[in-house]
């Protein structure tokens, strides 16, 4: 399958991320070996045929843990509860225009196709729409996103910010921090949009089941 780098983001972490193609080549070889991954690119590619999902991004745990999963010789999909699948739509911002395109998705069946025995969930959102219930879930304002690929970009830490998406048969990355953490098991805190408790409960929850995970502080400032 041909790829390609879709990597443009402005923000760089300390110590210049490597964004070569072979990382990009690597992080795909290792995220593709979790067919629930392949079946969400596929469904999510024909949905966007279709004229839905404007600018999606499978992303979030389902791809930085199926790493850290197949690099630590686990099962890929060990402990993926949530599969993200973000897209941006800002012609309507109501939640009955969003929920239509939840309620689409919930009609494919793909739950209960990949879902029995792991306990999966398939969350579809509009990036569109964060900033106008982030505050009252998290505690902390959002200004309005101006694409899937700046959701991303805010992830608490900065081995979570990645992103792929399908286009005739392409996988795209998106990856502003590169990949240097991710692959060195190292969550380094973004602390661009999450709040400090966000990103610590994350790290507790993740360091039990990578217990080599190396977890930097919270810079103080």
């Amino acid at each position: 399958m041909a790829r390609e780098l879709a990597n443009r983001g402005r923000r760089r972490p300390p110590g210049h991320p490597s964004r070569r193609q072979p990382d990009v080549d690597r992080f795909l070889a290792l995220v593709l070996r979790n067919p629930v991954v392949e079946r969400l690119l596929a469904a999510a590619e024909a949905d966007a045929r279709q004229g839905g999902l404007p600018g999606w991004y499978l992303t979030s745990g389902c791809l930085f843990q199926t790493v850290w999963n197949v690099l630590d010789g686990h099962e890929p999909g060990r402990g993926i509860k949530d599969y993200d699948l973000f897209y941006f739509d800002d012609r309507d911002l109501s939640w009955d225009a969003e929920d239509v395109v939840i309620r689409r998705w919930a009609g494919l069946g793909l739950d209960a196709d990949i879902g029995p025995g792991r306990g999966v969930t398939v969350e579809v959102r509009n990036e569109a729409r964060v900033h106008l219930w982030y505050e009252q879930h998290f505690g902390v304002p959002c200004p309005p996103l101006r694409s899937s690929e700046d959701a991303i970009s805010r992830f608490a830490a900065t081995a979570c910010c990645v992103g792929i998406r399908r286009e005739h048969g392409v996988d795209s990355v998106w990856a502003p921090f590169g990949f240097d953490d991710l692959f060195g098991f190292v969550l380094r805190p973004n602390p661009v949009q999450a709040p400090r408790d966000v990103y610590e409960a994350k790290a507790a929850r993740w360091r039990e089941l990578w217990p080599r995970l190396e977890v930097l502080p919270w810079p103080d400032r």
